[in-house]
């Protein structure tokens, strides 16, 4: 559908862990410029990307990805 969109916390768990968008990709076998483009919104993973991802951070999907913005951490 039109204007569904997905948020992320892609960007903060990889600066959480010191990951670099290379690194990820490498790990997901994906090219890193597709780590920049899930980052900012602009392409949404197959969901079993989004399984790899939370794999990968040792995380649930949903501390990953949401329909709704995620609340800020901080002021």
């Amino acid at each position: 559908m039109a204007g569904d969109e997905v948020y992320n916390r892609i960007a903060m768990l990889r600066a959480e862990r010191g990951v670099s968008r290379r690194q990820l990709a490498e790990a997901l076998g994906v090219h890193y410029q597709t780590v920049g483009y899930l980052e900012r919104g602009e392409y949404s993973p197959s969901l079993y990307l989004a399984l790899k991802l939370a794999e990968y951070f040792e995380v649930s999907v949903e501390v990953v990805f949401s329909t709704k913005p995620f609340p800020r951490i901080s002021a």
